[in-house]
């Protein structure tokens, strides 16, 4: 048996490939959009790609069920549990395999069988692998996607949060209730493969480490300690963090498919600021890529700036507005990894990208923001007429935070600019400085301009002033 683990950091999403090399067949569990690492090691292991498998309607990412599908005519093996709401459309044409609890299927010598898994989501399922070449007659493992992960267990809340169907928060809690109870039934030496690692948005409290055991979880996963069902709702709804605006589209992308990537529009190259200045000037959403700090000594007035690291899919996915074209600012290098980050979650309307480099040598005028530490932030705010924004997640915020600040979450602030006053300073402030960074780009696009950004945030007036 061939197993082999992807992981996707900019989304803390995991994916597997599981094969039978006798066979020579493998399938893909939680495909990533991006199919490609998966052909690249299937040419290597020499595997033939034949089905996908997916635990559930998946709300943070966009599947690669469907390019496997038109690439290699692999079979898409899914969920068919759930009411209506929650049954995949446009399948005509798709090799798919539509699985209720109990259901098994082989691959070579691999055996999959479904188990209903219910409180993430209502139609999810999770998959129990034996390895039957090896002469095995139990499972050795359960991929469990956003049911169990290391160290927590799906939220129930995202239908609620996210897709704004009300009341399903406590439902799927208490299904989650009954399906740890069934979890806690299977032997302890089961290996526990998940989709997602520290750092989703899916739980509140994931490990970093990539997999685990059955009885592992049992001891020390703190959803596993319940006997008692109400106390357990009331401590898995409590505290998880604001799902990104991009999940609700997210559920409907991967409910009703979306375009291939190969018949996305051409991205054009912009070649200069006059260019650039037009667009802006037009409305449309310009990126600028770079590093906050250097962003913040000179950018182009109406872009806004979400940096390139692990955090970028995440952003971008609060903060672009899906139906409307969107330009890049960005090192050409780049723009290969910068489309496949935009593509996973769904943001498909690039139209163009600017050497960044390039248009800033050409700019006539650039603009700039001013960064203050947390001791000159005091000065500020004892001496003028100043307002400070805490743009961190609201469980951040209560745990603790700066005396008279606004909470304002900056993935939400772009909905909320008529609660920024407009007639006096304001301090925007994080828990280190990159989430308020992006917030003022945001607010100086918008036309704020007595906007500054506290640096090292809420860590460093701690150290600094209390």
């Amino acid at each position: 048996m061939l197993l082999r683990y992807f992981y996707d950091e900019k989304l803390a999403h995991a994916s597997y490939m599981v094969g039978c090399q006798k066979a020579g067949e493998a399938v893909i569990v939680d495909p990533m959009r991006n199919v490609e690492p998966y052909i690249e090691l299937a040419k290597k292991e020499n595997m033939k790609i034949v089905g996908s498998l997916e635990t559930h309607i998946h709300a943070d990412f966009v599947a690669g069920s469907r390019e496997l599908a038109d690439r290699f005519d692999a079979t898409m093996y899914i969920s068919d549990e759930g009411d209506e709401n929650w049954k995949y459309q446009n399948l005509e044409g798709i090799s798919h395999k539509l699985l209720k609890d109990g259901d098994q299927f082989k691959i070579g010598n691999l055996l999959f069988e479904t188990m209903h898994t219910p409180g993430h989501t209502p139609e999810s399922i999770s998959f129990l692998l034996t390895d039957r070449g090896g002469k095995a007659d139990k499972p050795m493992g359960i991929f469990t996607g956003d049911f169990v992960f290391v160290g927590d267990v799906g939220r129930p809340d995202l239908l609620e949060k996210a897709a704004g169907i009300a009341g399903t928060a406590d439902v799927g809690a208490k299904a989650m209730y009954k399906s740890i109870e069934r979890f806690k039934a299977l032997p302890d030496y089961l290996q526990v493969w998940p989709a997602h690692g520290a750092g989703s948005a899916c739980g509140k409290a994931l490990g970093a480490v990539p997999s685990s055991t059955v009885g592992y979880e049992k001891q020390f996963n703190w959803a596993m300690q319940y006997d008692n069902e109400e106390d357990f709702i009331k401590d898995l709804l409590d505290g998880q963090p604001e799902p990104p605006y991009y999940f609700a589209v997210m559920k409907s992308v991967n409910k009703i498919g979306i375009k291939l990537i190969k018949n996305l529009p051409e991205v054009k190259v912009i070649e200069s600021y006059k260019q650039l200045q037009t667009l802006i000037a037009e409305g449309n959403q310009v990126i600028d890529t770079r590093p906050s700090d250097v962003y913040a000594k000179g950018f182009i007035a109406g872009t806004v700036n979400i940096p390139f690291n692990n955090s970028f899919t995440n952003w971008s996915g609060w903060i672009v507005e899906y139906k409307e074209p969107l330009y890049l600012l960005a090192k050409p290098e780049q723009m290969k990894d910068i489309l496949i980050a935009l593509r996973s979650i769904g943001i498909d309307y690039v139209l163009g990208y600017a050497d960044v480099d390039s248009v800033m040598e050409q700019a006539e005028k650039l603009d700039s923001y001013e960064n203050v530490t947390p001791l000159e932030a005091e000065e500020i705010l004892e001496k003028e007429n100043a307002e400070l924004i805490d743009v961190r997640n609201l469980t951040e915020f209560n745990e603790g935070h700066i005396e008279g600040a606004k909470h304002i979450m900056v993935g939400t602030l772009k909905n909320r600019l008529s609660e920024v006053p407009a007639d006096k300073k304001v301090i925007l402030q994080c828990q280190a400085g990159a989430r308020s960074a992006i917030a003022i780009s945001l607010l100086k696009a918008k036309g704020f301009e007595n906007v500054v950004n506290m640096t090292g945030g809420y860590s460093q007036w701690v150290r600094d002033i209390q």
